[in-house]
């Protein structure tokens, strides 16, 4: 997908993807699920937070998994 066609929420999610993937290469971790501050890592929650804004388009409303 081009830059040109991304959203707002798709370029923020793309920015925060490789904030997370520049994190997990500095701490030597293929996934935030082997990182000890799994559960307390911004980072991560910010990064979340944007896929579930992209899903959304930035409307709120929940998410049933």
């Amino acid at each position: 997908m081009s830059e040109a066609v991304l959203d707002e929420w798709q370029i923020a999610l793309k920015q925060k993807r490789a904030e997370l993937e520049a994190c997990q290469a500095q701490h030597a971790v293929e996934s935030c699920m082997k990182c000890e501050k799994l559960l307390s890592c911004e980072l991560r929650d910010a990064y979340i937070k944007a896929v579930y804004d992209s899903m959304s388009k930035g409307k709120g409303g929940g998410f049933e998994f």
